[in-house]
């Protein structure tokens, strides 16, 4: 049947391993279909969902961004910090201004100083770390403000708020990729960046505003998760970075540049969530998580070579 044809099981493998996983979860843990269950699933997973959207672009424009933690948490603590003094909307303006300049710190060195994105994002990193801990004195920010703590447990609709910011990035980011000819030129720019260039595209240009975007959703990701915890700290990233990288790439974007979606990382993101909730609900040992993601992570990589080649 076509439907089970080779090159359909390599185009939509992720769905086909996706729903094969809730089966699976479906007998280890009967909940997880629950609708309480499902939106704390998606609550939790909405900050580093929504970095993996900037994450996505970065990719698939033939970028990479080691930064994402560091920026995550700059704007934990700026948000914190700034709350009481500006309000909570003026505290979210600062972070994305803060974000966007890290951002484009990224775009400048990558573009301008042609430094390896791996190297120059693993030291901006050290740089933007190194930063929240300056700014928040290595200190919890804890804000007075008693509204701090809605943009992480309010809701909309029976919904949480950060379920909704999750959709709406998601599905701004999806239409911008595909229907935009700013989308069709990452696409070209990580596909074959000279022929790019010959076609009139200005690259340096767009692969710096990959770099600001995932910087931005960074920051908005922190403020999620601070708002959410009442706490802004300078050690929130964690593996933020390598969680973010990990949806991406288990979703069946292709780390080389030039193939991916959107919906494919919103897949991956239901993959990690769904195996972390299940896990923790069978009381897996973390470490034990941490060696069964990472054995996805090289699966998904594996996956990729082996269609790039069937493609060829």
């Amino acid at each position: 049947m076509r439907f089970f044809s080779r090159d359909v099981m390599l185009q939509y493998g992720v769905l086909w391993a996706f729903l094969l996983l809730l089966i699976v979860s479906a007998f280890l843990y009967p909940r997880v279909f629950e609708l309480q269950n499902i939106q704390n699933i998606l609550s939790q997973s909405a900050p580093v969902g929504i970095v993996a959207v900037g994450m996505t672009f970065v990719i698939i424009g033939g970028g990479f961004d080691l930064s994402v933690a560091a920026i995550f948490a700059l704007g934990a603590v700026v948000f914190a910090n700034r709350a009481d003094v500006f309000g909570l909307w003026g505290a979210a303006a600062a972070v994305v201004t803060v974000s966007a300049i890290c951002g484009i710190i990224n775009g400048l060195i990558v573009t301008r100083l042609k430094v390896n994105a791996f190297v120059a994002t693993l030291g901006s990193g050290s740089v933007f770390g190194g930063l929240a801990y300056i700014y928040s004195n290595s200190a919890p920010q804890v804000p007075n403000d008693f509204n701090f703590g809605d943009l992480g447990t309010g809701s909309w609709f029976g919904w949480p708020i950060s379920i909704w910011m999750l959709f709406i990035t998601f599905a701004v980011g999806a239409a911008i990729l595909s229907r935009s000819v700013y989308g069709r030129s990452i696409y070209a720019l990580g596909g074959n960046e000279e022929a790019a260039r010959l076609s009139g595209i200005p690259v340096d240009l767009y692969r710096a505003s990959t770099y600001v975007l995932t910087a931005i959703c960074s920051g908005v990701g922190g403020m999620i998760l601070s708002s959410r915890l009442g706490v802004g700290q300078a050690d929130m990233g964690g593996s933020l970075a390598l969680d973010a990288i990990a949806i991406v790439v288990i979703g069946g974007t292709s780390l080389l540049g030039g193939e991916g979606a959107l919906w494919r990382t919103a897949v991956g993101l239901l993959i990690i969530a769904t195996l972390t909730n299940v896990f923790d609900s069978l009381a897996i040992n973390t470490n034990y998580q941490l060696v069964a993601k990472g054995l996805i992570v090289i699966a998904a990589v594996a996956l990729d070579i082996y269609a790039r080649k069937m493609r060829t």
